[in-house]
């Protein structure tokens, strides 16, 4: 079970430190969704749904953190997209915003406390957290600057426009800064310890290091110095596995969750001194292997490679596939706790 003084682990792995042991997250909503046989159409709408749910995979799974994060469209919708929610699927987009500065001059940031699923999103976190206190770290989520301008007019025509209308894209990334900081700050007083901050649209699959510098972090950094004003721990995750882009990210951002495909060992000694890193546990490869063993021996070296001089916390580099068997989502969780000691 998680344990007293997670959350405290959590600030001092932020703060370059070493813990009393690594903390063991994993991206695994919805994977523990499909556990519990729960529609996501109803999940993605209840807050009672939503603690239940996760409670219940704490329990089987023994998490360190619950992030709630049902999908990236929770602070969208009110500005007018449009989604489909399958009931084993997170909702996707069906309807984007047109570009245009005739677009971004009728936006407007919405009231958490009324607009869409905000509220519900924001009662459960605080339901959460009353579960349990600080026995576990409890996270919100919000898209970074670079990604949620993509979201809000389609990825295509939102990468598009870094060519066809580069200020109008800085613009909107602009209005996106107020956004995300409101609605962070808004997770944050309502109970959770961190913000995932994801930016995957600003990944080096879409973006060469230099537009990543040029666009996407400065924007994200913004929110982040915010929500940690505020008191927040902010980890940022591009699902990001090129060097290039996490030798760029270190000096902006206190946690980087690491990609998988890349030689963990390797991005800590290049920038392990400068922030702290998670991730990079490769959830499709640990689902595929032949057997338990070969789950625990990709965990512990995954541990083993991270853990030296701490500033690291152990996490998936993406999403539990919702197929995977449960047996080797436990055999991660308890060897990454046992080789995190």
């Amino acid at each position: 079970m998680a344990y007293r003084g997670v959350v405290e682990d959590l600030r001092i792995c932020a703060r370059l430190g070493v813990p009393s042991r690594v903390p063991v997250f994993a991206l695994g909503e919805e994977f523990d969704v499909e556990m519990c046989g729960v529609d996501y159409r109803r999940y993605v709408r209840s807050p009672e749904l939503m603690v239940d749910c996760q409670v219940r995979a704490v329990e089987r799974f023994d998490y360190d953190w619950i992030l709630l994060h049902p999908d990236d469209y929770i602070e969208l919708e009110p500005l007018g997209i449009e989604t489909v929610v399958d009931e084993r699927m997170p909702p996707a987009a069906v309807r984007v915003l047109p570009t245009g500065r005739g677009t971004l001059a009728e936006l407007r940031v919405p009231d958490p406390a009324r607009a869409g699923r905000m509220p519900a999103h924001l009662e459960a976190l605080g339901e959460i957290k009353s579960v349990f206190g600080d026995r576990l770290v409890v996270a919100g989520r919000v898209a970074a600057p670079f990604s949620a301008v993509a979201l809000l007019y389609g990825i295509r025509d939102g990468l598009l426009l870094l060519y066809d209308d580069p200020e109008l894209f800085r613009a909107t990334a602009e209005f996106c800064v107020e956004l995300m900081t409101a609605w962070g700050i808004a997770q944050l007083d309502a109970g959770a310890d961190a913000i995932w901050l994801g930016d995957c649209v600003a990944a080096s699959g879409f973006l060469s290091p230099q537009q990543h510098a040029d666009f996407a972090l400065e924007p994200a950094a913004r929110v982040s110095d915010n929500l940690r004003a505020h008191g927040g721990v902010v980890i940022y995750h591009g699902g990001e596995s090129s060097r290039a882009h996490l030798e760029l990210q270190a000096p902006h951002f206190e946690v980087i969750n690491v990609g998988e495909g890349c030689d963990l060992s390797e991005i800590k000694a290049a920038i392990g001194d400068r922030v702290c890193l998670s991730g990079n546990a490769d959830p499709i490869a640990l689902m595929n292997c032949d057997d338990l063993a070969e789950v625990a021996e990709e965990t512990a070296r995954i541990v083993e490679a991270g853990k030296p001089g701490g500033a690291y916390i152990f996490n998936t580099g993406e999403g539990i596939p919702r197929q995977t068997p449960p047996d080797v989502v436990e055999t991660m969780v308890q060897t990454a706790k046992r080789c995190g000691q």
